[in-house]
């Protein structure tokens, strides 16, 4: 009778849950490795569905973790897999799972504890590959962070949360919304100009920057993020040189209303207190066909930086608030429709760099350096399926507004500074953009896609200076900006460059010989650029400036093919080959006298790279590789003359790229992770400006690109009592040196430092108290050697952020 009524209790959880759902729509699932019973009823939940068990023994079997887009009887398949059970199906909706009558023994027996229980390998799912490819299959370094893997404290963090987690992602800590992101080494500058970034960001299927910054998203209510090491060319075409991010915002919930709130109070060190709120709720409107879903949040970080020539202390605070808004209608079992719509803004009351000279955590500047980070994006999505073919279109538009201000004054060790005057830049970046393709997914990782993609972007930069006095020694003069009175704005030549993008896209996995997968790719786009100068000042003729836009306006095409190797012949062991292309357009850049033109820019990548185990679930997990990259006319944001940022073709440059990851489960509570990248970078074939403004056989590095990194963590979850669950993680991150730029003046060094964290959370219900901690050694390595690009010659300096720490509450509903 007992045996009985623990099959009951399973099914029931499983029935009640949720409101059923069609067998074959697919929905975003994510079930945590363990035992069967436990995976019905959070398949019951997540789905609707009812799932039932003929013996109560089957609960014991071992099931592997399970993530990604899914029908119900694809999740039960992967969860079964060579479990010695398997699935009937009484209708839409219903499901009971019967042992097989093939003489054939289960994972694990009933009565084996769950903690000593051996897992088989996860079968975790690529995503961003387009066509749902499970990782033994993916040819290429992925990192991803699933399970909804990120606290309330790393989602306030945004994108430095997500750096702090992936060894081979950096970034240029100019502050939040004006970063710019590399992956595996592929950095052109530190600079923030009009150039298309190396790296593609992408929520779901819509682009999210081209020629801006990360626009630094914060990480609430997201499924997870996947981390594709690049070149990217033939699946996401024109800046995805060094890979893609692509966030995974968790979809409305059609079945059940739910929601979560969280706060958390901040306290730095040398600092001003901080904090976060954030809110989701989850409401179906019409029950399994229409739900909304929608996030909102704010975050204040405090300051920490002195300016000891105004007086006035921790002046880099920033706030940040934003939400987004998802609403699904699913009309039958084939069809999904998501609207989708985000707005965040950043403001900043200053620039977070500090003068070593002067202290870790300060400086003198005469002008306050304020910046504001305005983004809005809508993008409608919409799936059809067919058994194992499915189509997707994506179609959205994104707006982003980067205001940002620079000190500009002349300052003079001997003392005789110029008159304060302060440089502002208003970048307004707009995209349109449009993606329909069809995807067949085959088992073990075979299959195809066919697209076509349209993409419309314009960069629009303005450019003005003010002067706020008159030097006691002599008023500052800078070439091509002509100076007014007393704080009166100086418009200085803008810029807009505009292109149009249409693309055809394809790749398809085959089996030539059994265990060997070849996968070909291609990706023909025809880009029309166009570019011209914006409110041109006195010094540029009109002859020069119709020149350069005549050599703006072009027409190009290009063809980017790629190609990979893949087998598992080897037992437990995937090894691949790869080769890839990526490449950004060109446009139009003006400096203090000169409007020219900057050409396209191409990188070419061969990596092999091995995959053993899976992390999580195997006892040890490796991963590998080894890429070479050749990289022709990188196209580089720099300073002219006078400071103003402008855009050139830097050269060729090569990258080899060493990387190293392991996992290893010392005790089912307890991971521990590892992972290491080499970078070895060169300009092989600098610009001749490059060369002149380097020293004679001086070996140039490119910038911004580590020599050596790596990270160190461990995991560790535990019940406390009956009810209570305990979680404790911590991990430290190594930056290798970089430095800033070419040539003897850009050429400083920054990195070399080692940050921490450490993190302790008590689960009990539904609620959750968390306490954690930044830096833990307070150090004040320098992240980022630029403070305003006027000053080239300073001993600047952007400190880590003091240690930190944060309390935390979470309650979901």
């Amino acid at each position: 009778m007992a045996r009985h009524a623990d099959v009951l209790f399973v099914t029931a959880l499983a029935i009640t849950a949720a409101s059923p759902v069609q067998a074959a729509e697919r929905q975003e699932i994510s079930i945590a490795s363990g035992r069967l019973g436990e995976a019905a009823i959070a398949l019951g939940r997540q789905t609707g569905a009812s799932i039932g068990m003929s013996d109560q023994s089957l609960t014991g079997i071992a099931t592997p973790a399970v993530h990604g887009r899914l029908s119900v009887e694809g999740a039960l398949k992967r969860l079964l897999k060579g479990s010695g059970a398997s699935i009937r199906r009484i209708d839409g909706s219903t499901y009971r799972i019967v042992r097989e009558r093939v003489a054939r023994e289960p994972r694990v027996a009933a009565t084996v504890p769950a903690s000593e229980i051996e897992q088989e390998p996860a079968d975790i799912i690529v995503t961003a590959s387009k066509r749902d490819t499970s990782l033994p299959r993916y040819a290429g370094m992925v990192d991803v962070v699933s399970d909804n893997a990120f606290t309330a404290g790393e989602a306030a963090g945004g994108t430095a949360s997500l750096i702090f987690r992936v060894a081979s992602l950096s970034s240029t800590h100019a502050g939040a919304g004006r970063n710019k992101l590399f992956v595996r080494a592929i950095a052109d500058s530190g600079v923030a100009g009009p150039t298309q970034a190396t790296t593609g960001q992408y929520l779901g299927d819509m682009r999210l920057n081209y020629a801006a910054p990360d626009p630094d998203l914060k990480l609430y209510d997201m499924q997870g993020v996947e981390v594709l090491e690049g070149p990217q060319g033939t699946l996401y075409g024109a800046g995805s040189l060094g890979g893609i991010i692509r966030m995974i915002p968790n979809a409305p919930n059609l079945g059940q209303a739910g929601g979560q709130i969280s706060a958390g109070f901040s306290a730095t060190q040398h600092g001003d207190p901080g904090g976060d709120l954030a809110a989701t709720i989850n409401l179906p409107i019409a029950m399994e066909k229409i739900a909304l879903r929608v996030v909102g949040y704010g975050v204040q970080d405090g300051g920490y930086i002195d300016d000891v020539l105004r007086h006035k202390d921790d002046v880099n605070r920033t706030r940040t608030y934003g939400g987004r808004a998802a609403l699904r209608f699913a009309p039958d079992e084939n069809w999904t429709i998501d609207l989708t719509g985000v707005y965040q803004r950043i403001k900043a009351d200053d620039a977070q760099y500090a003068a070593k000279l002067i202290g870790n955590l300060e400086r003198a500047s005469a002008v306050a350096q304020p910046y504001s980070s305005d983004y809005a994006l809508a993008n409608l999505r919409v799936e059809r399926q067919w058994d194992d073919l499915r189509f997707v279109s994506s179609t959205g538009f994104v707006r982003n507004i980067l205001s940002e201000s620079y000190d500009a004054t002349q300052y003079d060790p001997a003392g005789a500074d110029g008159p304060a005057a302060l440089f502002r830049q208003r970048n307004k970046v707009d995209i349109f953009s449009t993606e329909n393709r069809i995807v067949r997914d085959l088992d073990n990782g075979l299959g195809w896609i066919l697209g076509a993609s349209y993409l419309e972007s314009t960069s629009d930069i303005k450019r003005s200076l003010t002067s706020f006095g008159t030097a006691p020694m002599q008023p500052q003069v800078i070439p091509g900006v002509p100076m007014y009175g007393r704080g009166m704005p100086a418009t200085s030549t803008g810029v807009r460059n505009s292109i149009r993008e249409a693309t055809l896209f394809g790749e398809a996995s085959f089996e030539p010989v059994p265990g060997l997968i070849a996968t070909i790719g291609g990706r023909l786009t025809n880009s029309r650029l166009s570019g011209e100068a914006l409110d041109p000042i006195a010094v540029l003729s009109m002859a020069a400036i119709a020149r350069a836009e005549a050599q703006a306006n072009r027409n190009e095409t290009i063809f980017l093919p790629s190609f990979s190797l893949l087998t598992d012949s080897l037992p437990g062991m995937t090894l691949y080959a790869r080769f890839q292309q990526g490449f950004r357009p060109g446009g139009l850049a003006v400096d203090d006298q000169h409007i020219q033109r900057f050409r396209n820019d191409r990188a070419s990548t061969l990596e092999f790279g091995f995959r053993k185990g899976v992390p999580g679930v195997d006892a040890v997990a490796l991963t590998g590789n080894v890429a070479h990259t050749k990289w022709k006319d990188i196209q580089a944001d720099v300073t002219d003359r006078i400071g103003i940022p402008t855009t050139a073709n830097i050269g060729d440059g090569r990258i080899y790229t060493v990387e190293g990851r392991i996992a290893v489960r010392l005790m089912p509570r307890l991971t521990l992770d590892g992972s290491i990248i080499y970078n070895g970078s060169r300009l092989s074939r600098p610009a001749q400006f490059v060369r002149l403004l380097s020293y004679e056989g001086q070996s140039l590095t490119l910038p911004n690109v580590a020599n050596l990194g790596g990270r160190i963590g461990f995991d560790y979850r535990a019940p406390v009592g009956k009810d209570m669950q305990f979680h404790l993680s911590g991990s430290a991150r190594y930056v290798g040196k970089s430095r800033l730029g070419v040539g003897p003046i850009l050429g400083r060094e920054q990195g070399d430092y080692v940050d921490t964290a450490l993190s302790a959370a008590l689960t009990h219900g539904t609620v959750q108290w968390s306490l954690s901690l930044s830096n833990l050694l307070d150090s004040s390595g320098n992240r980022f050697s630029l403070g305003t690009p006027f000053d080239l010659r300073g001993d600047y300096v952007t400190p880590l952020r003091p240690r930190t720490v944060r309390l935390g509450l979470d309650f979901a509903f």
